[in-house]
């Protein structure tokens, strides 16, 4: 019997890679995909995407969405006892672990492996030690579509927001930064590729600068056939 795991979902690329990599080696049942949204503003956290539309990634994906709602300025210690909450109630539904789409950041798997133990609970990382153009090109060179919704303005310019996250966007970087935007240069939402049974609808809205540093470009859900 398969173990039962989460998959830690932001709507982004490494979430949607990761995905599809666990569904390709069959070794884990995913039973559902858990996102934090952020209180008030009814967005994913850090993404900046509204909760309707990750709602409709999951229903075309095919997974349960389960939401963990945490404050405006979160503080580490609300948060991990938020998570640690939800974590003990799926431990007694039967899961074992979460999956995560991180590459490479050494702390941030310590962390999140540390906190899973505290509840008796495993982490799984299916891209872990990738070279992350590598896995940028693996992601593109499947099929998935997806956008660019948010940039860290003190690495990377604006005008990168709101961009198709395709070979033009990445040889558009600049050298030094991490393709994969691993270290938060940049998140995206995913709308399309091979784990989707139609393509998530939605139109481009607003772009704003928050905090005088993050760049968002808003994403309107449109029902299908409309503009």
């Amino acid at each position: 019997m398969r173990d039962k795991i989460l998959l830690a979902w932001s709507g982004g690329k490494d979430s949607a890679l990761s995905l599809y990599e666990l569904l390709q080696r069959g070794e884990f049942e995913i039973t559902g995909l858990l996102t934090t949204v952020t209180e008030g503003y009814d967005r994913v956290s850090m993404h900046g995407v509204r909760r309707e539309l990750v709602e409709e990634q999951a229903s075309i994906l095919g997974f349960p969405l389960d939401i963990v709602f945490i404050p405006r300025n979160c503080t580490n210690e609300e948060y991990d006892k938020r998570m640690r909450e939800k974590m003990i109630f799926y431990k007694g539904k039967g899961v074992e672990g979460v999956a995560f789409g991180d590459v490479f950041l050494e702390d941030v798997r310590e962390y999140r492996e540390r906190n899973l133990a505290k509840v008796g609970m495993k982490a799984v990382f299916p891209l872990w030690g990738w070279e992350t153009r590598e896995l940028a090109k693996r992601f593109i060179g499947l099929g998935f579509r997806a956008i660019t919704t948010c940039v860290d303005g003190e690495v990377l310019k604006g005008e990168f927001v709101g961009k198709e996250f395709d070979d033009h966007f990445l040889t558009s970087l600049p050298p030094h930064l991490d393709p994969g935007g691993e270290n938060g240069e940049f998140h995206t939402f995913v709308y399309d590729g091979p784990v989707f049974r139609e393509r998530v609808h939605f139109k481009k809205g607003r772009m704003v600068l928050r905090e005088k540093r993050f760049y968002f470009c808003d994403l309107l859900p449109l029902k299908e056939g409309k503009k």
